[in-house]
């Protein structure tokens, strides 16, 4: 599992090595371990370090001292290197090194206009150390503009390799919004542990491969401020059934989905909650999904019943649900009750309205995308008689906080859909998943993530250790959060796994199926 922190955790955290004058010491760990991912970099492209043209853009602060030192090192290893200095001074003790190893500086103020470009793009790799986790706001001046200049001519072949000083310029350490232009890193080192912000949309896209290098204060870090499952996380937590687990014990899903212009969902959803080892998945809808449901997935017991009157562990509700007074009838009473469910796609509106009135039983997920959580937040404002909502840009540029005041808003678990999926809880975990393939983005893709969510949470929601081998962070109603990732990561490796290309959600839940095989 990555844990992530925000620069000022880190900061904190370092702030009592600081106070026993261990600083350089810091700063000298994190130079070394900047410039051996660089090495290897270099080493990869041209066969060794020595002869190689680095550049490194220098800021005035600690950033820019890292960036120095690491300079330093592989100018001894016989790199020709060159600092940029971007602002009206340097790091001293950073400037110092780097000089006594033979780094020449170029002042960019100074400098002859487009050399700052030029002398960048004819480098073989490029160290970008000029913001690090403290900046508020992009780059600006001379070094915004030398950067925009820059990717103006970024060439299509043999283009400097980039390694970010623990965050690309440009990139919030804390929220991974972008401010101004950005160079996009190759690599991204970070010091002392992973800043959230190079796991959130949308500055993950500017990170690259994120490597962190130990610097001695890693004991000192409190909980993390984000988490994101690995492979080997959801082997350890995917509920899996005992020798003695029964068909009722290993979780009963129950779906409202589907409707007469719709039923496909239905279709989707319940073969998928099948496929992800639900130990029952009961459908209710109308006559005619109902029997395509059984025809295509003879497993699922349908009926026409009401939810009152059908016992489940978790619901899943929504999906393709539209236009049908009855499911629409069913949706209501799911959401005002108090068993788990996933609220997609048709219920979000409705959930919205009972979270506005006070409604909205506990122990929900809303799975919006961005445009569906502009709807939901729209509403939330409407109905509170409230301020402006944001609009769907505004997710998209921060869409960890919308995630975080939806969730908050609510009192729900909200799964904000994208290529980088975000879980907000309500007490404030948040989850970053990045596993699926772009191929995803798809009609039907949801109703198939759906309905494996609804078998991960009615696997874990009579439990509320479930999932205490993560970590008592993830004990109690924050498993809710745990099961929604856990589904976001198996359905994004079920999309890449017989490598990158289409994959229809009829052969995703197949898939899904395979990746839970395949992870005894």
């Amino acid at each position: 599992m990555i844990a992530a922190y925000t620069g000022a955790q880190v900061r904190d955290a370092e702030a009592p090595f600081l106070a026993r004058g261990e600083g350089p010491a810091l700063m000298r760990r994190a130079a070394h371990g900047l410039a051996l991912a660089c090495a290897e970099r270099l080493r990869a492209r041209r066969g060794r370090v020595a002869g190689a043209r680095v550049v490194v853009l220098a800021g005035t602060g600690n950033n820019g001292g890292d960036g120095l030192w690491a300079g330093a090192e592989l100018a001894r290893r016989g790199a020709s290197v060159l600092a940029v200095a971007v602002g009206d001074r340097l790091h001293p003790e950073g400037a110092a090194a780097f000089a006594a190893a033979g780094g020449r500086v170029l002042p960019l103020a100074d400098a002859p206009v487009g050399e700052g470009p030029a002398r960048v793009l004819a480098a073989d790799l490029m160290l970008d150390a000029v913001l690090g986790t403290g900046a508020r706001g992009g780059l600006r001046g001379a070094a915004a503009d030398l950067v925009r200049a820059v990717l103006e001519r970024w060439p299509d072949r043999d283009a400097p390799l980039v390694v970010a000083c623990d965050v690309p310029s440009g990139v919030s350490a804390d929220t991974g919004a972008v401010s101004g232009p950005v160079l996009p890193a190759d690599v991204t080192v970070s010091f002392g542990g992973v800043k959230a912000g190079l796991l959130l949309p949308p500055g993950e896209r500017s990170c690259g491969e994120v490597r962190t290098v130990r610097i001695g204060i890693e004991d000192a870090l409190p909980e993390p401020a984000l988490r994101r499952l690995e492979p080997e996380d959801v082997t350890a937590l995917w509920p899996r059934p005992g020798a003695a687990s029964h068909k009722y014990s290993r979780g009963v899903v129950g779906v409202v989905a589907g409707s007469p212009t719709y039923p496909g969902a239905a279709l989707m959803c319940t073969r998928a909650a099948v496929d992800a080892g639900a130990g029952m998945v009961r459908h209710l809808g109308d006559a005619a999904t109902r029997s395509l449901v059984c025809l295509t997935s003879p497993e699922v017991v349908a009926s026409e019943g009401h939810p009152a009157d059908v016992h489940v562990q978790a619901w899943v509700v929504g999906p393709g649900a539209v236009g049908d007074p009855a499911q629409e009838s069913r949706i209501g009473a799911v959401l005002a009750a108090g068993l788990p469910a996933v609220v997609d796609a048709g219920a979000l509106t409705a959930a919205a309205r009972a979270a506005a009135e006070g409604g909205l039983g506990p122990g929900k997920v809303l799975t919006p995308h961005a445009g569906e959580l502009e709807q939901v937040l729209a509403w939330l404002a409407a109905l509170r008689g409230e301020a402006d909502a944001p609009d769907r840009a505004a997710i998209e540029a921060e869409p960890a906080r919308w995630a975080r005041a939806a969730a908050e808003a609510t009192g729900a678990v909200v799964v904000l859909k994208g290529a980088t999926t975000l879980v907000a809880a309500p007490d404030g975990t948040m989850l970053s998943q990045a596993d699926g393939s772009p191929w995803l983005a798809t009609a039907g893709s949801g109703d198939t993530l759906a309905g494996v969510m609804g078998a991960a949470l009615a696997g874990c929601a009579e439990d509320p250790d479930a999932f205490a081998a993560a970590g008592d962070w993830a004990r109690g109603d924050a498993r809710l959060a745990v099961a929604a990732a856990l589904a976001v990561a198996v359905h994004g490796y079920a999309s890449r796994l017989d490598g990158l290309g289409p994959v229809p959600p009829t052969v995703l839940s197949g898939n899904v199926r395979r990746v839970l095989r395949s992870r005894p």
